[in-house]
């Protein structure tokens, strides 16, 4: 009878990759910095490609609806969202089209924390 062959494990510690939407965002801390330029740069990679970093330090993300009921109803939701994870957007919105700024107002920046809303209101 012949042996039957060894499996082969490959062990991996931890998560290989976790998507943002799937992180809690944390408080800043008096003294803490806004992301360098390439952090910022990879994080943005990691949410949709819609959203975009501007001058003022912020990531901004234009979302387009049927009517202003669905635009209402988006802001509404992702509000809910901004509190559950006690980080806060700024929203734009009108006829069927709805803008959203985020930033870190504690740190004059970006932040991880800005990045992880991103993802999670893109869930909607």
């Amino acid at each position: 009878m012949r042996k039957k062959p060894k499996e082969t494990t490959i062990r991996t510690f931890g998560v290989e990759r976790i998507s943002l939407a799937d992180e809690s965002c944390s408080p800043s801390h008096q003294g803490q910095a806004s992301l360098d330029e390439g952090t910022i740069l990879t994080l943005l990679s990691n949410i949709d490609s819609e959203w975009t970093f501007h001058e003022d330090n912020s990531i901004q993300r234009a979302y387009a609806f049927a009517n202003f009921a669905e635009a209402l109803a988006f802001v509404n939701q992702a509000g809910e969202i901004c509190e559950a994870e006690n980080h806060h957007a700024e929203f734009s919105l009108g006829w069927g089209a709805a803008t959203v700024k985020i930033w870190t107002h504690d740190v004059g920046g970006l932040t991880r924390s800005d990045f992880i809303l991103a993802a999670k209101i893109d869930q909607l």
